[in-house]
């Protein structure tokens, strides 16, 4: 293998890694014109749409009896409650500390792994799992309210919420990923995501949007199409090309990208006590990436690894 041929999946892992963050950004510039259950469905019915061209790479599922409710349950975590929480946490707290609290899924995911899989965790992942939920909570304290984020320590805790249907979400799609391939499951997330919030916007009395606004419109496109499928498609080649666990150590990237990119779009600034938090946030990350052995190379379902971030916002 060249140089060249080796670098492309570490390209398209980065590149996965900064739409996910951007993600944060979309959603903060979307909910500037539009209710967040206006986004968060037209999010979805984009995301559905834009799924039809992958069907080609749906193909390859086997079903089994007693799916039904694994799959079931999984759209329940996500979309559905996950989003719910998202939304309302950036409309509490800033794009760049809801980023910042992603940096625990990883570590969530693991000792979740532990207790509903039977993997193993070491003493040192549950470590850097306090240690990095400490750092969580620093940067809810230390975080005065802004026009970004009225209410920092509660937006904070919905995203911590969030992660937690993530988890669970993830958990649930190591079992089904012996058997149905990412993107099918994916778009099956979009369109059940379709029918969930489409009565939930009716039903929650939200007014249409009665004028178009540009920046806030692209950004629901944006979501639809390049998070759902470009970040989606480019970790997938990622990790098609690299160990699992090597892949997933790039989810440490998305928080340092949130920051940049809040800073960048949204003129978001850290506190000094935020930084030092942020800074217990990675050493809790770093202090547990011990855990996870050279993982085996991916089976035909089995491209998406433990600790991967699902549906990004």
């Amino acid at each position: 293998m060249n140089r060249k041929t080796s670098l492309l999946p570490v390209i398209g892992l980065v590149l996965a890694m900064i739409l996910w963050a951007s993600s944060f950004i979309a959603l903060k510039l979307a909910f500037e014109a539009y209710d967040p259950l206006v986004v968060i469905f037209g999010r979805m019915a984009v995301g559905s749409l834009a799924s039809l061209f992958l069907v080609r790479a749906m193909k390859g599922n086997v079903w089994r009896k007693g799916d039904l409710k694994y799959i079931g349950f999984m759209i329940l975590c996500e979309p559905c409650l996950y989003f719910l929480f998202e939304a309302k946490a950036l409309e509490n707290t800033s794009a760049s500390q809801a980023g910042m609290v992603t940096a625990i899924l990883p570590l969530m995911v693991a000792v979740a792994a532990a207790i509903f899989l039977r993997e193993r965790v070491t003493r040192k992942t549950l470590a850097g799992f306090f240690v990095a939920i400490s750092g969580v909570c620093l940067l809810s304290a230390g975080g005065a309210p802004s026009e970004q984020a009225p209410h920092p320590a509660w937006g904070n805790l919905l995203e911590v919420l969030a992660m937690a249907c993530a988890t669970a979400y993830t958990v649930t799609l190591k079992k089904l990923t012996e058997r149905y391939r990412p993107f099918f499951l994916t778009a099956l997330q979009a369109c059940a995501g379709s029918v969930f919030y489409l009565p939930v916007l009716l039903m929650s009395g939200t007014t249409a949007p009665t004028e178009f606004a540009p920046v806030p419109f692209f950004s629901i496109i944006y979501l639809g199409i390049f998070v759902t499928l470009g970040a989606y498609g480019l970790y997938n080649f990622g990790v098609s090309r690299v160990p699992a666990s090597q892949a997933s150590a790039f989810v440490n990237l998305i928080p340092v990208f949130t920051v940049f990119l809040g800073w960048l779009i949204l003129g978001e600034r850290f506190t000094l006590v935020q930084y030092s938090a942020s800074f217990l946030v990675f050493a809790g990350v770093f202090l547990s990436q011990g855990r996870l052995s050279e993982a085996a190379p991916p089976g035909p379902g089995q491209d998406r690894p433990i600790g991967t971030p699902v549906g990004a916002p």
